[in-house]
């Protein structure tokens, strides 16, 4: 078997319980045609400053990928983007604000979003009505319905869509996951993940006029209208309710997803399973530490009952403090044999003597990521972080410990409603209260 399908099989293995999941490899749609065999694909680019520049780049560093459309509401970000693109690559895209735009180009076969939070759900969802495919970073969305909704969207017009946990395109990966599975820790019933690194403060700046050639109103979408705010804005929009999902969200997702693939091949190994659900979900913490404008909790604890298993997440946004010898962020699973650890490019296990007996390591993996995308855009197979049934799972798990935290009280997500009963102080960050228009997030029944 190779290497890359082998990586597939695993990602998606035992993670389709409780979800529909698409079935034999699709035919392509007419939009997406030419990205049969040998032919490049053709792609629109969302959101290139941060996170969506890196992209960008190893995007267009493939020779089999051709960058159609750079799209960003800030003109400045827009402008130089394009010249950087035509410069390494000998084309120049087309530089447009509005993502419509390229969703209504029949040769787009895919897109690729960067953007914060807040716009992961709609463009997910426009982008597979309209036959695309799509790339999109990490949490599945802004919410559970948004996440719920985006699914949805992929199952019908059944596309590719890949979440950006570059992680489960790592070789680390398999050769972990076969330790844990071959039943090397023995009888698991516990997994941890965290997130300790000074952060820094966002300071209480004030408001002011958005920047020339920033189309701020574009920018908030279907989040409130509110004065613009430096730190409501560009790398820093994390912090705030409105656009992020805290750093539950931001990186705890790669540290949850870390942890929930262990306990399920630790279960595999037993002949068990862990619900993609938990039974119910307890959060404490705020902001204890710094004292500026973010929202979220600086500090941070999560747990996640799954029956027989049990999943924690600590958050410590002021402390530059190691954990198990490692850096800052992690994972690691326990069995009564043993325990594995997790770092930021590879993991450690220990025997129940605290000997070290086996490590493996490599390297960020976010070129193999994209890889398998683009070999999914082609075959029509699942990726390896496939939306529905790897990258939605790992997402609900931020979304609910954050709908726990805000709740002040263990929450039950029901799996069959998608709601937390007649839970009315959780029920309510189910989504948002209100979408501006016209960036209304479709009903489900209408997606």
């Amino acid at each position: 078997m190779k290497r890359r399908q082998f990586l597939r099989d695993l990602a998606s293995s035992g993670a389709g319980a409780g979800l529909a999941v698409m079935g034999a490899p699709l035919l392509l749609s007419t939009n997406a045609s030419a990205a049969e065999a040998n032919e490049r694909i053709s792609v629109a680019v969302i959101g290139i400053r941060g996170r969506g520049n890196g992209l960008l780049k190893t995007f267009r560093s493939r020779s089999d990928v051709e960058i159609r459309y750079l799209c960003d509401v800030d003109s400045n970000v827009l402008s130089k983007r394009t010249e950087e693109t035509e410069k390494d690559t000998g084309h120049r895209p087309k530089a447009i604000k509005d993502f419509r735009e390229a969703l209504d180009d029949p040769a787009v076969h895919a897109v690729v979003l960067g953007t914060p939070d807040h716009w992961h759900a709609i463009p997910t969802i426009m982008a597979c009505r309209a036959g695309k495919d799509v790339y999109v970073e990490k949490p599945d969305g802004h919410n559970i319905l948004e996440g719920r909704t985006m699914v949805e969207a992929q199952r019908k017009y059944q596309r590719v869509v890949q979440l950006g946990t570059q992680w489960r395109s790592t070789s680390h990966l398999l050769s972990a996951m076969e330790y844990i599975r071959s039943g090397n820790l023995g009888k698991v019933r516990l997994a941890k993940a965290w997130e300790s690194a000074r952060q820094g403060t966002i300071g209480k700046p004030a408001d002011t006029e958005p920047p020339e050639g920033v189309d701020y109103d574009f920018w908030l979408g279907p989040a409130p209208k509110r004065p613009f705010n430096p730190k409501r804005f560009h790398s820093t929009w994390r912090w705030f309710f409105d656009y992020g999902t805290g750093d539950l969200g931001n990186d705890g997702v790669h540290r949850l997803d870390k942890a929930l693939r262990s306990l399920q091949e630790a279960a595999r190994a037993e002949g068990r399973r862990v619900p993609l659900v938990p039974h119910k979900v307890a959060a404490m913490g705020g902001k204890l530490y710094y004292d500026d404008a973010q929202e979220w909790p600086d500090t941070q604890l999560v747990t996640y009952q799954f029956e027989d298993f049990v999943l924690s997440y600590e958050l410590r946004l002021w402390s530059p403090t190691a954990i198990y010898g490692l850096d800052g962020e992690g994972a690691a699973v326990f069995g009564d044999n043993g325990y594995l650890v997790f770092n930021h490019n590879g993991w450690r296990a220990f025997d129940a003597d605290e000997n070290l007996v086996k490590e493996d390591s490599s390297e960020d993996s976010e070129m193999n990521h994209v890889a398998d995308f683009l070999d999914c855009v082609r075959s029509r197979t699942k990726p390896n972080a496939d939306l529905e049934t790897v990258g939605h799972p790992s997402s609900l798990l931020c979304h609910l410990g954050n709908v726990a935290w805000r709740a002040g009280e263990a929450v039950a997500l029901d799996p069959t409603t998608y709601t937390f009963g007649e839970n009315d102080a959780a029920n309510q960050f189910l989504t948002r209260p209100v979408y501006r228009e016209p960036w209304v997030l479709p009903e489900l029944s209408k997606v």
